[in-house]
């Protein structure tokens, strides 16, 4: 059994950062000056998945933003910490508050304030189109960009390893 596997098998959270990760990373203002983010709807279903699973999800992210608080919502996504610029912080929480080891947290982060959490990580993991610095940081990059489709390549991957994603699919799958 190969390494990528191993990890993905001893999952039990995983945690993400938003911009780059959920969203493409680009930040549009409307004339009013509200922030507009766009999601992808097929990580949603990954989350959802994970779920299903019994394979807790958070968010972590630097910014303080309405939009993230209601998608998150609408996922289902409990721990959610916005304001975090020092992100280890909520990523030692989350494993104290569900009693997970590091090795069995999976985090999916891009730009330089993530690279101490997915040091911490049992898998770190990041959009192909993440910095350097990062990709030299994480065990898996994807190979959709942030935005695309990352989490859920990384939910399936992680449900395909664990041999939950045929039985997680399966209602999607009647006629």
């Amino acid at each position: 059994m190969n390494e990528l596997k191993k990890r993905c098998q001893k999952i039990k959270l995983l945690a993400m950062d938003v911009d780059g990760v959920m969203t493409d990373g680009r930040m549009v203002l409307d004339s009013q000056g509200n922030d507009l983010k766009i999601f992808n709807v097929k990580d949603g279903v990954g989350i959802e998945l994970l779920h299903q699973s019994s394979i807790k999800t958070a968010i972590i992210t630097r910014e303080i933003s309405k939009i993230v608080t209601n998608r998150a919502l609408k996922l289902k996504i409990v721990d959610v910490y916005q304001g975090m610029h020092e992100k280890v912080a909520a990523f030692k929480d989350l494993s104290n508050k569900y009693q997970i080891p590091y090795q069995e947290i999976a985090y999916i982060g891009d730009d330089l304030p993530d690279i101490p959490v997915l040091n911490l990580a049992g898998l770190s993991i990041c959009p192909e189109d993440a910095i350097l610095e990062v990709r030299k940081n994480c065990y898996y990059i994807t190979k959709k960009s942030g935005g695309q489709g990352v989490i859920r390549e990384v939910a399936d991957l992680i449900l395909k390893a664990q041999g939950k994603f045929n039985s997680t699919i399966k209602d999607y799958l009647r006629l």
